[in-house]
């Protein structure tokens, strides 16, 4: 009786915490930091989702697609976290979620970045507080499932589908990220073939029944045939290097209010 209470419990966290971020469909900054305005741009166009990629470098926490571009001054905490805290207290409405993309060393990677949020710890979601307004996702290199629970609740986890998990595992997994290229070659121009669209379909909603998790396609076309194409086929999150033409094709649509505030750039 004590364990089906317990999965029960546990299962009933999975839902609250999935459903506080999927009340509305994410639009994704990919590759934030490569464009000209790192984590403004993306906030002050409505973004509810921002990736930042990262190495442990002498202590430093440094933003960067590969570690031939690492710079002293690309901290995560100047480009992201600082920031991110700034907006947050300004805009007390605002949910974000920063998807951290760990390019090396996760189990000395977490600990540092465990710290460096500290300032941020009112606002972090986790399982102590469900209705935090900030997401911390870990993608890249990071931890097989048994070992979820050697890290702190503030951190979620992308899932990509390969390996099965315990229901205590699904429980710390924030969303599902799949390579679109898997399920088709469509190049994001015309009409995605009908074969290919029941495949992506097929997926997220088996992802949805199962699991209640949000699904991402990454490596999709950044066209606005394929936003639409993903929309139709549910996709619960839009990536884009195309900040501002996706923000308007979604206004267009009608699919989210526009912003009315914008938060200056403290940088």
């Amino acid at each position: 009786m004590k364990i089906k209470l317990k999965l029960l419990l546990l299962a009933a966290f999975l839902l609250s915490a999935c459903n506080v971020f999927a009340q509305e469909r994410y639009t994704h900054s990919h590759n934030d930091y490569a464009n000209n305005t790192p984590f403004y741009k993306a906030f002050n166009n409505g973004y509810n989702s921002i990736e930042a990629d990262i190495f442990l470098v002498d202590g430093e926490l440094l933003v960067s697609h590969s570690d031939k571009y690492l710079f002293p001054e690309r901290t995560l905490k100047g480009m992201y976290l600082d920031p991110i805290l700034y907006a947050l207290r300004r805009d007390t409405t605002r949910r974000l979620c920063l998807l951290v993309d760990i390019k090396a060393d996760y189990a000395k990677v977490l600990p540092k970045l465990e710290k460096e949020l500290t300032p941020l710890q009112p606002y972090l979601m986790s399982r102590d507080n469900p209705k935090g307004r900030l997401k911390i996702l870990i993608s890249g290199n990071r931890p097989q499932g048994a070992d979820f629970h050697k890290y702190a609740s503030i951190f979620w986890f992308d899932d990509d589908l390969v390996y099965p998990h315990a229901p205590a595992q699904w429980a710390r997994i924030g969303q599902v990220s799949l390579n679109f290229e898997k399920w088709s070659k469509w190049k994001g121009v015309g009409t995605i073939p009908e074969a290919d669209r029941r495949r992506l379909q097929k997926t997220v909603d088996s992802v949805h029944t199962n699991t209640g998790k949000l699904v991402r396609f990454w490596g999709a076309p950044d066209t606005p045939e394929a936003w639409e194409t993903q929309l139709n086929f549910g996709a619960d999150i839009i990536g884009t290097d195309k900040i501002e033409q996706l923000a308007a094709y979604l206004e267009k649509k009608a699919l989210r209010k526009p912003v009315t505030a914008a938060i200056p750039n403290k940088q």
